[in-house]
């Protein structure tokens, strides 16, 4: 589940090994991104989903402000530098996180998982129309037949849909179709603007905060009880799903590169899954994992480039 996106500068390397292995840290930012629409399910069974979007949002802001102030860095400055992260906070965090929250309501969060594999998909198709430099590929445009044929394979498509909550899985679709719209915003806007990453997203993810504690009381009204449990999975969505994960991250993309990092995207669904069945005792027919499989072969088809 990606959460913010910084501009795609050179990324130096640290300037220290890191004490914990890369692999330790690939393993535990897909188990945390794994995790998230579990505690997303539990969260809204306390709270309402903009209640959860915007819990969510200020511990994850929290966590990067305490990073900045360790690291003792500042917030981007600039009126249309912030005007553009406005946008991005929106795509990439307000709208998404919300769309999951909202989607979760009426399906297993097995299959919010799965939806959200589909974001390299629509990637694929987005860039081919806003990215001229991004060409197909007969592989890549093979890969996003394949993954959208597991999309219909999840859904049970040839069943008509039946037993398939049409608007939640809706949601969850769209959540996955905004981040790749989002990542094509900031690699349009924000592109070489010199900031280094922690405080691009510090300030993103602050934005994306203001903006639901705008939304979020024109829709909901104070819980007459908090629900302890909710609570907590709200906290852990929101330090560790967003906070922790950007962190951890932009420490593997500065160390081992954005290809090897972004494989996170191929575990997320099958952790997604398997914590949903084990944990929330939610059903699995067999065309969900066989779908996902489909869906993350083609995914990985799309990522695919042409060799110079």
């Amino acid at each position: 589940m990606t959460t913010a996106a910084a501009p795609r500068t050179p990324v130096r390397a640290p300037a220290h090994r890191p004490a914990l292995d890369w692999r330790l840290r690939f393993g535990a930012l897909s188990l945390i991104w794994g995790f998230s629409f579990l505690l997303i399910k539990v969260g809204t069974e306390g709270y309402a989903p903009f209640q959860v979007t915007l819990g969510r949002l200020v511990f994850g802001t929290a966590v990067l402000a305490g990073a900045m102030a360790v690291k003792r860095e500042r917030l981007p400055r600039g009126v249309r530098l912030w005007g553009h992260l406005a946008v991005a906070a929106f795509l990439l965090n307000a709208l998404p996180f919300s769309l999951f929250a909202y989607s979760e309501l009426t399906i297993p969060s097995t299959l919010a998982g799965i939806c959200n594999a589909t974001s390299p998909l629509w990637g694929m198709a987005l860039s081919v129309v806003a990215l001229s430099e991004d060409r197909p590929t007969r592989v890549r445009v093979a890969g996003l037949g394949i993954g959208f044929l597991g999309v219909l394979t999840v859904l049970g498509a040839w069943q008509g849909f039946s037993g398939l909550d049409a608007r939640g899985t809706a949601m969850a679709l769209l959540a996955s179709l905004s981040y790749p719209v989002g990542w094509i915003y900031v690699r349009r806007t924000l592109g070489g603007s010199g900031h280094s990453h922690l405080s691009m997203t510090g300030a993103q993810l602050l934005l994306a905060t203001v903006q639901l504690a705008f939304v979020t009381p024109l829709f909901t009204s104070v819980p007459a009880h908090f629900s302890v449990v909710p609570l907590l999975a709200v906290a852990a969505l929101g330090a560790l799903g967003t906070g922790v994960a950007v962190l951890l991250q932009y420490g593997l993309v500065a160390e081992v590169g954005p290809t090897t990092a972004q494989m996170v995207t191929y575990f997320i669904p099958v952790i997604a899954t398997a914590a949903g069945v084990a944990v929330l005792g939610e059903s699995l027919r067999w065309s969900t994992p066989v779908g996902a499989v489909v869906v993350l072969a083609g995914a990985a088809l799309t990522q695919v480039r042409r060799r110079a």
